[in-house]
């Protein structure tokens, strides 16, 4: 008969959850303070337990899931939301827009000339209708 585990190494859980994608990444982020439970910083040999929130620090945001089943094995994608349930709140999606559409604004001293793509999305950002208010043909 197949034995029901109640306690999980949170190492584990977060590879088999597919949050990380070696069980290694997932030490190291503990190890690193990354790995929060209530706040606080974990060891990856700390167990977990169905109902615990798990807060992941990848910046800009911390990302927030609640564990409601445990499992040390890894899984394919489509079996993950039964294991976690997304606990983010939306301001810290809202965070991350922010700084994907900033990153560009805000480049690094020394980073090199922007590439296509970082024209593309400055030509995005700042659309025809910024142009539009601006006469730029006329001899006055």
């Amino acid at each position: 008969m197949k034995e029901e585990k109640t306690e999980v190494r949170i190492d584990k859980w977060l590879w088999a959850v597919r949050l990380f994608k070696t069980r290694t990444l997932a030490v190291e982020a503990c190890k690193k303070g990354r790995i929060m439970i209530q706040g606080t910083n974990i060891k990856p040999s700390r167990m977990i337990r169905v109902g615990d929130v798990i807060q992941i620090k990848k910046p800009p945001i911390t990302y927030s899931f609640k564990v409601l089943d445990l499992s040390e094995k890894r899984m394919g994608a489509k079996l993950v939301p039964q294991f976690m349930e997304d606990a983010t709140p939306q301001s810290e999606y809202e965070i991350l827009e922010l700084s994907k559409v900033s990153g560009f604004i805000d480049r690094d001293r020394g980073a090199g000339r922007p590439t296509k793509k970082d024209r593309r999305d400055l030509d995005d950002f700042i659309d025809d209708s910024f142009f539009d208010e601006w006469d730029f043909d006329s001899d006055e």
